[in-house]
C-alpha cells in the first residue's frame, strides 16, 4: 500500500476517536474503511450498558458503507487506546474478522493497525484470520 493512501487512513481513523462513545471502558476505537471506488467510511466504537449491543469500530464503517449500497473493500485502519491515547495497536476482534470475511478477499484486504502515521504495521485478513470461514464455505 502507498505511504500516502496510508497515511489519509490513518489520519480518518484517529478523527474517528473523538465520535468514540466508550463510558464504560473508556477505550476509544476509531476505523477508516477505503472501499474499491476510493470512498473511506468512518466509524468508531459505541458502547452499551448492557454490553452485548456494543458496535465496534470496524463493524460502525462496514455497516455504513453496506447501507449505501457498498460491498467491495480494499482495506481498514484501525486505532484505539484508552481515553483515546494511541500507546499500542488495537486489533479487530474476532467478530470484526468474520465482517470482514464477508465482504472481503482475505488474501488482498489489508488491515492497517497505527498509533501514528510514523508507527503502523499492515497485515492481509488471512493472516489475522487463518482459516476464516467465508461465502466459498457455503458453496
Amino acid at each position: 500500500m502507498d505511504k500516502n493512501l496510508a497515511g489519509t487512513l490513518i489520519e480518518k481513523a484517529i478523527e474517528q476517536l473523538q465520535f468514540s462513545y466508550a463510558p464504560y471502558s473508556n477505550f476509544k476505537v476509531g476505523a477508516a474503511l477505503l472501499a474499491k471506488n476510493g470512498t473511506i467510511y468512518g466509524g468508531c466504537n459505541i458502547e452499551n450498558a448492557s454490553y452485548s449491543p456494543t458496535n465496534c469500530a470496524e463493524r460502525t464503517a462496514f455497516f455504513k458503507a453496506v447501507s449505501e449500497g457498498i460491498k467491495e473493500f480494499e482495506a481498514i485502519c484501525v486505532v484505539g487506546g484508552k481515553d483515546g491515547i494511541l500507546t499500542g495497536y488495537a486489533s479487530p476482534c474476532g467478530v470484526c474478522r468474520q465482517v470482514m470475511m464477508e465482504f472481503c478477499d482475505p488474501e488482498t484486504f489489508q488491515i492497517i493497525l497505527a498509533t501514528s502515521k510514523e508507527q503502523y504495521e499492515i497485515f492481509t485478513l488471512e493472516e489475522i484470520l487463518p482459516l476464516g470461514f467465508g461465502q466459498k464455505n457455503l458453496t
